[in-house]
């Protein structure tokens, strides 16, 4: 990779849904999920970009072209009466690995989670992305094993 790369973090904005989309495939792709694109562009617009939609999307981006993302909203727990930020996703492209950018996506989600009265950022990965799990463990987090479970209606 150039050593003179320059990466931001900024929102998403509605210009980039196409290498959006192409980077939710890349990443469902690295962890062995499939994802069907078709009309993903719509519907996520309409999350992404809805006055009242708790949504909320970070990218990295180079000049020209998205290298990463993360989504993540508020929400409530029960147990401790109180809200945290649930972090969907996460993601770099290999490319725009190892150089602080998934730190800082993270520290971003920090700042908003203070400003939102928040004390907690939860999230999930697969047991096999070792890779990510020391990471974030490296950057102060702690696991807690669940099962996940999916219900379709």
């Amino acid at each position: 990779m150039n050593e003179k790369t320059s990466y931001l973090v900024r929102p998403v904005k509605l210009s980039d849904m196409n290498q959006l989309i192409q980077l939710c495939t890349d990443h469902a792709s690295y962890e062995g999920a499939g994802y069907a694109k078709g009309g993903k562009a719509k519907e996520l617009s309409e999350y992404l970009f809805s006055n009242d939609s708790p949504v909320k999307c970070l990218v990295v981006s180079d000049e020209k072209n998205l290298m990463g993302y993360t989504t993540f909203m508020k929400q409530f727990s029960t147990w401790d009466a109180r809200h945290y930020i649930y972090m969907d996703c996460l993601y770099l492209s290999p490319d725009a690995r190892n150089q602080g950018l998934g730190k800082k996506l993270i520290e971003c989600i920090v700042e908003y989670a203070h400003n939102e009265r928040c004390t907690e950022i939860q999230w999930q990965t697969p047991t096999s992305n070792t890779r990510a799990i020391k990471f974030y463990k490296q950057n102060g987090a702690n696991s807690k094993s669940k099962v996940r479970f999916f219900l379709e209606v």
